[in-house]
């Protein structure tokens, strides 16, 4: 109970502290010489007292006291130590929390290293950052208190949801976060540099390295999601299009455009309109999603409990945000006389502008297909769900001169180029039509549209493999995430392309066989847990090539709550995945049983990897 005392008055301190900073922040703006060392206390301080809070319920989740009623909704006594650390955030409270540590941890390290900033500029940015974080105390003080009491004092904890007990979900949130709340100081430091006008080259390098930093995270973050829900949802694939996958990605869409806009602002004081909105539009879309993901609105396994009263307070938190940065953007934006109809047509600045396009095109099938099916239940109450052919019906046309667009737009100078001496780009794409062709001509499928995606895609790899043999380490951050990006949409196509799914119910004894596979479903095993039972079933399956594999996947019945699981087993090689999962048939000695060949599904995760992996060097790189 101690703790969460502590915990529950180091937010309200924490509250107490952000009031102090708003005041300190407009005195100091009004006398701005330098910046009041009692600033920079302050915003330790309140970084102290939300890490003790943080820390409080951290304790109260490992000694499982029960009479905080967020560790009793969410843990149990019997569950692994890592599980009960992880629970801390595996909820909406403590989530929440975990997002409020981190905005203060953010305007910590911005104050810290801005020194060369003007001081008029770092307290703006700071003030408008206090507005975030007090309407986040202000959440979680009001509506999503992650301390209150609960007496008599339960014995036991209702435990935490069974599918969230996993490694990877563990670390995911967490990362996510950073990408999310790196969004919030680009926003913030937009409007302060919007607001003093001074939107220019030597900005866009000082935001540069938060907008990457956050670009990093957020990728990472949903490379994380998208490897727990493929192996722990047993849904086989890497992406569903799940409504609140899809909320994490929009943000994602946005802060890439934005951060190629940044690119071209570091060199030419041009694309400033654009850069302010995406900046906007960033952590709009972030607020966005957890205010879909909280108010319950959202039918999906990654979504918390349906509760207006915090869906509404977000929606309003957000309108006043919107309204807010809207304002400032009308009233003190200043155009830059070189404006985009100054583009010559083939240049970089113009491929720039072509790929905002097309990203703010994907952006805004995205948000209609997620946000669209909410709308029609509130004014029909008909419910519908839109699903995956949505989505690639929309995007795949689209895609296709995306793909040839971040081929040809790299190669091209600043201000005018031309295309003479490119004799290199029509040989690699008439390479690329043909072997692309050839692939598609062995599979019973559309060939023409199969054969241009792939080939659109083939080209931008042979391109960016190219420049890596040519120019060495000349644009090694730029052809790193392009590299990546090419290998990421190959890899899908020929996942989607050359997978095989088999679906059936055995006993246990009983042999499925086709002409390409067989499945011998050879026995049960059962094993006992701390907080689980495990019932493992044993399959020996040969394909057409006479290759063997055991597989075993498990149903996992828990104990707390009373949850069964399905845990797939997943055969891992270089060029495919073989993935099984199982389920029990109602009133019958049957299993249902699901076996899948996924093609390139390891080189769909390296590539996102290597993706990142751009952004980092980038980050590093002038440090080096």
């Amino acid at each position: 109970m101690i703790y969460s005392v502590v915990g529950h008055y180091s937010l309200i301190l924490g509250l107490c502290v952000g009031l102090i900073l708003i005041f300190f922040s407009i005195q100091n703006f009004r006398n701005s010489n330098q910046l009041d060392t009692k600033i920079l206390s302050f915003s330790f301080l309140q970084l102290f007292f939300v890490l003790i809070s943080f820390l409080a319920l951290i304790i109260s989740f490992v000694i499982s006291d029960f009479s905080n009623e967020t560790v009793f909704n969410n843990s149990h006594t019997t569950k692994p130590l890592f599980y009960k650390i992880s629970g801390t955030w595996g909820n909406h409270e403590g989530s929440l929390l975990l997002w409020l540590l981190v905005l203060t941890l953010f305007i910590f390290i911005f104050l810290l290293r801005t020194k060369s900033q003007p001081i008029k500029y770092k307290i703006l940015t700071l003030t408008f950052q206090q507005v975030i974080i007090i309407g986040f105390f202000l959440f979680l003080i009001q509506t999503s208190n992650p301390f209150n009491y609960l007496f008599p004092v339960p014995g036991e904890g209702l435990g935490l949801n069974p599918i969230l007990q996993d490694p990877a979900l563990a670390i995911h949130p967490p990362i996510l976060y950073l990408g999310y709340v790196g969004s919030s100081i680009i926003f913030s430091s937009a409007l302060a540099a919007t607001t003093l006008k001074m939107v220019s080259t030597s900005w866009a390098i000082h935001i540069k390295k938060w907008v990457l930093i956050s670009w990093i995270f957020l990728t990472l973050g949903i490379l994380l999601g998208s490897i727990w829900a493929y192996y722990e949802l047993g849904w086989g694939g890497f992406w569903f299009w799940d409504p609140v996958e899809n909320v994490s990605l929009m943000p994602w869409l946005a802060l890439t455009t934005l951060l190629h806009c940044i690119l071209v602002l570091e060199r030419k004081e041009i694309l400033t309109s654009w850069v302010i909105i995406l900046s906007i539009a960033t952590f709009t879309l972030s607020m966005c999603g957890t205010f879909l993901v909280r108010s319950g609105i959202l039918n999906s396994v990654h979504t918390f409990a349906n509760d207006p009263e915090r869906g509404l307070f977000i929606l309003i938190f957000l309108f006043a945000l919107i309204f807010l940065s809207l304002f400032i953007f009308f009233f003190f934006h200043q155009t830059s006389k070189n404006n985009s109809s100054n583009f010559f047509w083939l240049s970089k600045e113009t491929s720039v502008l072509v790929n905002n396009w097309f990203m703010m095109y994907f952006l805004s099938v995205v948000l209609i297909g997620t946000v669209y099916p909410i709308f029609l239940d509130v004014i029909s109450s008909q419910k519908i769900s839109v699903g995956p052919p949505f989505y690639h019906k929309l995007i795949a046309p689209f895609l296709i001169p995306f793909l040839f667009a971040m081929a040809i737009g790299p190669r091209l100078k600043w201000i005018k180029s031309d295309l003479k001496d490119k004799i290199y780009l029509i040989s690699l794409l008439i390479i690329s039509i043909l072997i692309s062709f050839f692939i598609v001509k062995n599979f019973n499928t559309n060939i023409l549209i199969n054969t241009i995606l792939i080939s659109s895609a083939l080209y931008l790899f042979l391109i960016t493999s190219r420049d890596f043999f040519k120019k060495k380490y000349k644009n090694f951050a730029q052809n790193t995430a392009h590299f990546g990006f090419s290998l990421l949409i190959l890899s899908i196509l020929f996942n989607n392309l050359f997978s095989s799914e088999i679906i059936t119910n055995l006993k246990v004894g009983e042999t499925y066989d086709n002409s390409k596979t067989k499945i011998v479903f050879e026995s049960i095993n059962q094993k006992k847990e701390k907080n689980y039972k495990s019932i493992i079933a044993n399959f020996n399956i040969t394909n057409s090539e006479g290759i063997n594999n055991n597989l075993s996947p498990e149903l996992r019945i828990y104990n707390q709550p009373n949850i069964t699981t399905s845990e797939a087993d997943i055969k891992t090689t270089l060029m495919k995945d073989k993935f099984i999962v199982i389920n029990l048939v109602q009133n019958q000695d049957y299993f249902n049983v699901r076996y899948q060949v996924k093609p390139f599904m390891l080189w769909i995760w390296l590539s996102v990897i290597m993706i990142s992996l751009g952004g980092l060097v980038s980050f590093l790189q002038k440090r080096l």
